[in-house]
């Protein structure tokens, strides 16, 4: 036996117990966790001990409390790299899994100042804006506001967005090369309707990327606010160090 593992707190030990139930699959993910009441018979622990551990294992993000449900095991995180400019469905087809997309709204609207501001046109303007749920193997990642100069928009709405991808349409069907794109990355809480189409709770942690993409001309074609759920991804990227001039 581990000398370590002996001597390590009750709390640790009940930990790792149940980390390795999730490891090997005996607990999935999305499943809830027994009640308290179970795992102090389970492991002949104290109400405080089983409750440390749980406290351990949601700060580590291996399990998440739903108010007023229970203690689940949590989806494991997607990483996603931000080196290129590339759509959802590239992204997900990259790591292996399934995109699909949900179409929830396509209106045309008055460009509001930053919607104008991004595409270039004045106040107010009439542009076209969709919104839509993409899934990664059925579970909802991000919740997408799509904001396209009404002439180019009117031309995409027409084709099957659960299934097209509007990069692919602007590329391939009307000749829009998307160049380059600027980013840009805040955490936000998950106002009602953002919640709504995600399926969080109100207040839940988002990533918002505010994402501007160019064609030829430096011209913007399209901007986007792309709402993605906290507890099921996360972004990587590797920055070069800028070499000072030396004498």
């Amino acid at each position: 036996m581990n000398r370590q593992h002996e001597h390590s707190p009750l709390y640790a030990k009940v930990e790792a117990a149940l980390i390795s139930d999730i490891s090997a699959a005996i607990l999935l993910p999305g499943s809830q966790l027994p009640p308290e009441d179970g795992l102090i018979e389970r492991f002949g622990v104290s109400r405080t001990t089983v409750r440390k551990a749980i406290e351990n294992l949601v700060a580590r993000g291996v399990v998440e409390i739903r108010r007023g449900k229970g203690t689940f095991v949590a989806q494991p995180k997607i990483t996603q790299e931000l080196t290129e400019l590339t759509g959802f469905v590239e992204d997900m087809e990259a790591l292996g899994r399934t995109p699909t997309a949900r179409l929830l709204d396509k209106q045309v609207v008055p460009a509001d100042p930053d919607v104008a501001r991004q595409l270039a046109v004045p106040a107010g303007s009439l542009v076209m804006r969709i919104q839509r749920a993409r899934l990664a193997d059925g579970v909802v990642m991000s919740f997408d506001e799509t904001y396209l100069p009404r002439e180019i928009g009117e031309k995409v709405i027409t084709h099957d967005l659960d299934a097209e991808p509007i990069f692919s349409l602007l590329e391939g069907k009307y000749d829009l090369p998307l160049i380059e794109a600027e980013y840009r990355l805040e955490a936000v809480t998950a106002t009602p309707d953002v919640a709504q189409a995600l399926g969080v709770e109100t207040g839940s942690a988002v990533f918002l990327i505010e994402r501007t993409s160019y064609t030829k001309g430096h011209q913007p074609i399209d901007y986007e606010k792309l709402h993605y759920r906290g507890d099921l991804i996360r972004f990587v990227t590797r920055l070069a160090r800028r070499l000072s001039e030396r004498s």
